[in-house]
């Protein structure tokens, strides 16, 4: 048989490990097994219906034809008018490309700025994603520690540490996904200073945006001095109940965006003019769903931060924004593999182990806050009533 292609063989490695435990909860679930599944971020509520009407009507409009292949210009528009609300500058419609989703978005500037013999900045833990991201590239990942005593906050001396001659782009993400940490505007600076004095590019993920508990939001790209060395990616499926979508896009200077054309159009020759008016609506009308979101994540990360604060050998670090929580189980004696398979098994509860986020989360679980309260009180009494099996059997 011949050879397939280098990116094929650069992703092979990485194929479904980091969703094992998800996909066998999921079998099991689908044979019967009732499991409380808290593993993937999938919001809990249905898309708003006001924005799914917009949708069909578009369709019925005939909005199904093609579409310019960096977006169509009334949500390039709409985008333009957020973000320069946002910033204090002024930013256009040139400024964006829109794709299918944050997801489509990240592997797009991915592949505008990085290559074989580059390496790229991966703050430790990380999203599951991104390795396969980088790596498609043939870029080398570096990964950051976060450390859990600096509370999971990138450093600007780790980061300074890390960086050499073949460093090219910081992979930042911020909110932060699975630690739910929410860097400050002057912890963000001291982080692009760092970049500035190497010559880095800088991709922000900012999915999380909306979904911040207590704190305000801060970005790179608001920051004038830095703007020109940042790719934002974000979409409408975490802040709108919107993941099946696939609405997202990018936002750069319109020099990065009119390099960004070109990968566009062989990857994707425009998107879908309906749902670009639901997003279009969806940006420019007061949609409850956000605030109801944000409000239930952040109740759920407090019940279960106080349920799971009862076990002598569970710490629960309590996320600012975001779905998620995550846990330490290292008092266990158990990895954070071992504790989430054994607990799947005994117990019924589906969480995510934290090596599926690098190696600085190997000691973690990753709970999912998109499930029903009462879901979360009941898994989160099993997963005390294992550690505590867990904690009583000889070492």
């Amino acid at each position: 048989m011949k050879a397939f292609s280098k990116l094929v063989t650069r992703l092979a490695a990485l194929e479904g490990d980091q969703w094992e435990l998800q996909l066998r909860a999921r079998e099991m679930n689908e044979a019967g097994g009732d499991i409380i599944e808290l593993t993937i971020g999938e919001p809990d509520v249905p898309t708003p219906h006001e924005m799914v009407d917009v949708c069909f009507q578009a369709i019925a409009n005939g909005r199904t034809r093609y579409s310019p292949a960096e977006g169509e210009l009334s949500l390039r528009q709409t985008l333009a008018d957020k973000y320069s609300a946002r910033t204090g500058r002024q930013i256009g419609p040139d400024n964006f490309i829109c794709y299918p989703g944050t997801q489509t978005a990240l592997y797009a500037a991915m592949q505008l700025l990085a290559e074989p013999g580059d390496e790229v900045l991966l703050p430790d833990p990380y999203y599951a994603t991104y390795e396969a991201v980088i790596r498609s590239t043939g870029a080398d990942i570096v990964p950051v520690p976060l450390h859990q005593h600096a509370g999971f906050r990138l450093q600007p001396e780790d980061l300074e540490d890390c960086i050499t001659s073949r460093t090219k782009v910081l992979l930042l993400n911020n909110p932060h996904n699975p630690t739910g940490v929410n860097l400050n505007e002057d912890e963000l600076r001291a982080i692009a200073e760092v970049c500035a004095r190497h010559d880095l590019w800088i991709i922000a993920d900012e999915v999380y945006e909306a979904l911040i508990f207590d704190q305000r939001f801060a970005s790179l790209f608001d920051m004038d001095a830095f703007a020109e060395r940042v790719i934002v990616v974000s979409s409408i499926s975490k802040s709108h109940a919107a993941p099946g979508f696939r609405s997202g896009w990018m936002a750069a200077s319109q020099e990065v965006c009119s390099a960004a054309i070109p990968p566009a159009v062989a990857m994707l020759f425009g998107n879908q003019p309906f749902i670009a008016d639901m997003t279009t609506w969806a940006l420019t009308h007061d949609v409850s769903v956000t605030a109801t979101m944000r409000d239930a994540y952040a109740r759920r990360a407090k019940l279960a931060a106080d349920a799971l604060s009862r076990s002598d050998v569970l710490t629960p670090l309590p996320p600012q924004a975001g779905m998620f929580l995550c846990v330490d189980v290292s008092a266990t004696g158990l990895s954070g593999s071992e504790f989430a398979n054994r607990l799947l098994d005994t117990e019924s509860v589906a969480v995510m182990p934290g090596s599926s986020f690098g190696a600085g989360a190997a000691h973690l679980i990753r709970l999912s806050l998109t499930v029903p309260d009462q879901d979360i009180e009941t898994a989160c009494a099993r997963i005390c009533r294992f550690a505590a099996q867990v904690a009583l059997q000889p070492t």
